[in-house]
Parts: C-alpha cells; structure tokens; sequence
C-alpha cells in the first residue's frame, strides 16, 4: 500500500521536513521519501527534581529544532555477554530521554493516516526506540504514519518507594500517548485512528493502557506482541528496590537512590535482578495498581468489560518464547539436569498441582523437562491471559502464532523472532542477530502487510475470535488458520478436583530452590 502524497519540492529535500510541536516547531529529514523526525520531546528531562516524579511538559524553544538524530535514551545496563549476541540496545547519552520518533509519508495536516505507537520491550529495564530494528520507514512507505517511544526504565521507571508516585515509566507513555492524540495530524496522522502497539514489556505496558480510564477516546486499535495486561505485585517489586538499598547501604527511599551515582545505580540494579527471568521468578519491576492510572488489576477490567469500549485487538506470540530466556549462557541444559527441581519450580511459579506438569508431558512425550516448563510457564504468563481476553472480545479481536524457526542454534521460534518480520526490517544485521541470515522475505511481506491492514481497517486478514478459536499461523510455508491450536494445553488449567494446589509457602521455596539450583549450576 502507498499513500497519497504531495511529492516533496527539491528545495523541501535540501531543508528537511518541518512540522510543528505543543512546544515549538521541529526540521527532520527526508530518507527514501519518507519523512524521518527523530528525538522530539514531549516531556521534561527526568532529572532534579523530576527524577522519580510523573513526566512534565518540556520547556518550549524558539525557531526551527534540529529533529534528525535519535534523542537520548533512558538510563539502563547493557544486557549480559550472553544476552547482547542476540539483542541490540544501542546507548545514547544525555538527560533528555524522554522523546519521540515520527515516520511519516505525508508530513503537514490533512493527510488523515492511521497512526501506529510502538512502546519497545526489554522487561522495562532496557530496549529503546533507537534499535535498529524498530525502523518505521516500512510502515510509513505503506501508509501508516509510525511513531516510537522512549520511556523511564528500571528503577527511575518502576520502583515502589514510599515518598514517590508509583509508574512514573507507564506515565511517561501515557503523556506520549496524549501527545500523539493532540500533535500527530500536524504529521499527517488521524488521531481517531491510532493503534497502541507493543511487544513483551511494551505489550504488557500497551494492555495496561487499554485499561487506563484516562486514556478513553485515545486509542482507536491496539496490538499485543507477546505480552498480557498485567499488574506486578507491590511486594515484589518493593523487594527489588529493598535489595538494591540492601547492597548500596541507604535507605529505600527515592529522596536517598536520586543521590547515589547513576551508575552504580545501574550496575546494582543489573546484579540483583540477574535472575528474573519469566521461567525462573524473582523479583523483578513491574507495573503496579496505583489508584490513578491504574485503579484495578487491567486484565480484570478489560475481561470486565470495564475499559476500552469498541477497540479492536490484535494478539499473539512466538511458538517457542521460552527459548530466547533459556538458551543465551546455556541455561536450557541446566533446567533439563534440573529434572525434578524445574518442575516443582514451575509448578510453584504457576500455582499448578502436579497434574498440569504430568498433562503436558502425556501431550508432548518427546519434550525435555526445559521445554514442558518453558512452554508451561509461558502459556500461564502469556498465553492464556490473551486467550481469556480474546474469549471476552469475540468478533473484535484476532489471535496469531509465531512459529518459524530461527536460523541461529536452538533457538527455534523465540520470543522477540517476529519483530524483524513485522516492522519488515529482517535484512539488517541487527535482526540477523536473532533470525540468522537469509531470513525469508515472503514471511515478512506477510506479517508486515496484516499488521499495515489492521493499522488500516481493523482486519488483519483472517477471520476475528469466535467459538471455532481461529488461530493466524506465520511459519514454514503460506501463512494459515488453525482451530484452537493450544486448546488442550489450555484445558489442563481447569482447578483440580482433588487437593488444593501447594500452600503460598511451599510455592516460594519450590520457587526459591529453582532459583538457587540455576544459579549453582551457572556458577561452575
């Protein structure tokens, strides 16, 4: 799809694109006719006394902002040596993180485009709208305006402390969100057509604004790449922020972290959250229900029906997510010499009785302990919370599967593979990373193309949720439709008629003795 466009006049190519902002006006560049705006702010550098503080409007400038260079990114550690051969997370210094990228067809009002906001993932502790993955020039080149985000990340993102507000990370993408609503037309976007787009903590941190009551009448679309709306609970992530205070020896208090140096701040954080993995627990950050932004429990609401009237839904995830946690610093081989362990750690991470591990293992007979508690692990986290939501939606939401195999060692079809293929950016080396090379362009032409139609008119391309459960499959050969896919799996979940699952203790030392057993076996 192309959209209907002005050409740019030689003299608009020599000078870039201008559009205009709430807080001044902003000259991007032109790159294969597509107009490029990079590092707008639409907050407040989170600094002084902004730190731990809900965003605030930037300051307004004078004359024309240079808009063609990524701005900052927010304040994060690098990924582990095992984790950075298959993630990019590109660094970019500077207090002015809190900033925007806008690829569009038709710069100027009046154009009308849908307009698709992607909040990146990285377990809300790294990622940024700088990897080169997340290039938008593919949506803009089929008509969809495509706008990224940066927010706070870790614990300037998401800590719980008792002298600051909660989530100031989920408000930053709240007053992107509201920026997009009021600023985008003057891109050429419509702002009654945009879709929320996210992928793992982007797609969790998506859903949980599909929820939000202040984001009524915003949001038009949404798409939720492997990840549920979810609320984290308070105490687990109190015990990230306690644990960080524990090793730099102050009180875990925001007033007492905004003085220790970033740095140390980060190289801390890295350290106690080395083994938060959705498989092994922990503590980590997360979103909390905070009384304003988040009232309730989102899933709750929207399964309630209680928040986003009449927006379609668009959700999946990859066949084999748990790979991508398992297999970077060989943690697959240790869970499979886990045996026993794993299980019961499993088990306690889902709050399952034995029968759910020994019903996945009478369906898949062939599977090692790693792969049964991966993919366990990941349809209680992930999968069934989409499933339960699309449920409750019927006719208005599609559901896919990702199922091609990477090309690189074992890591079949990971969490995060189909991001390449959607944003259609799979012959750059930054996706080769995790897709391998020779990545096939027909599957991306595919995906890429339902994502644009949904963006467009609602309809993927296949038929929307209903009793037959139609599940959308993008793997080896043309992409099809499959009836209730993971069904069995799913019906394993129904409560037992015997005895209660384990008590809320045994469930933590499972948890903990898993937990304690990887990390042994990573220390020899």
């Amino acid at each position: 799809m192309t959209a209907d466009r002005t050409e740019p006049k030689e003299q608009d190519h020599l000078e870039g694109p201008v559009a205009r902002t709430p807080y001044g006006a902003v000259r991007g560049r032109w790159e294969h006719g597509i107009a490029v705006f990079r590092g707008i702010p639409y907050a407040a550098p989170p600094v002084g006394a902004h730190r731990f503080r809900p965003p605030v409007p930037p300051e307004p400038w004078d004359g024309v902002r240079d808009a063609a260079a990524f701005g900052p990114t927010a304040p994060k550690p690098p990924y582990s040596e095992a984790f950075a051969e298959y993630l990019s997370d590109p660094v970019i210094p500077g207090d002015d993180c809190l900033n925007l990228n806008v690829w569009t067809p038709a710069p100027g009002p009046g154009a009308r485009l849908p307009v698709l906001v992607w909040l990146h993932g990285g377990a809300l502790t790294r990622g940024s709208s700088a990897v080169p993955v997340y290039d938008g020039h593919a949506f803009a080149r089929d008509g969809v305006v495509f706008v990224s985000v940066n927010y706070r990340l870790g614990v300037e993102g998401y800590g719980l402390f008792p002298d600051a507000p909660p989530n100031p990370g989920l408000r930053d993408q709240f007053a992107a969100l509201r920026w997009v609503h009021d600023t985008v037309a003057g891109f050429g976007g419509d702002p009654d057509r945009v879709v929320l787009c996210g992928q793992s903590a982007g797609a969790i941190s998506a859903g949980v604004l599909l929820a939000a009551p202040q984001t009524r009448g915003l949001i038009r679309r949404a798409v939720l790449q492997s990840g549920p709306p979810e609320a984290a609970e308070r105490d687990k992530v109190r015990r990230v922020v306690r644990r960080m205070a524990n090793r730099l020896r102050i009180p875990a208090t925001a007033q007492a972290f905004a003085e220790v140096d970033r740095e140390v701040l980060l190289r801390t954080q890295a350290e106690v959250g080395r083994l938060s993995s959705p498989v092994l627990g922990g503590p980590a950050f997360g979103i909390v229900v905070d009384g304003d932004l988040v009232p309730r429990d989102p899933l709750r609401a929207l399964l309630d029906g209680e928040a986003a009237h009449g927006v379609d839904l668009l959700m999946g995830w990859t066949r084999d997510e748990y790979r991508l946690w398992l297999v970077p610093g060989g943690l697959l081989d240790h869970v499979d010499r886990l045996g026993p362990v794993a299980f019961a750690g499993a088990m306690a991470r889902c709050h399952a009785g034995h029968e759910v591990p020994r019903g996945y293992r009478a369906l898949h007979p062939e599977a090692g302990p790693a792969e049964t508690v991966g993919q366990m692990v990941t349809d209680h986290l992930l999968r069934r919370p989409l499933h339960r939501l699309a449920e409750a939606r019927p006719g208005s939401s599609y559901l896919y599967e990702f199922a091609w195999p990477s090309g690189r060692p074992r890591l079949g079809a990971c969490h995060a593979l189909e991001l390449g293929f959607v944003f259609d950016t799979g012959d750059g080396p930054d996706a080769a990373r995790l897709a391998g090379e020779d990545a096939p362009q027909r599957l991306a032409d595919e995906m890429h193309g339902a994502w644009v139609r949904f963006a467009t008119t609602g309809d993927p391309g296949w038929q929307p949720w209903d009793d037959s459960h139609p599940v959308r499959v993008f793997g080896d050969g043309a992409p099809h439709t499959v009836s209730g896919p993971r069904d069995r799996e799913f019906a394993l979940w129904a409560p037992p008629a015997g005895p209660a699952p384990e008590r809320t203790a045994e469930r933590a030392t499972a948890v903990r003795r898993l937990r304690r057993s990887v990390a042994a076996v990573r220390r020899r």
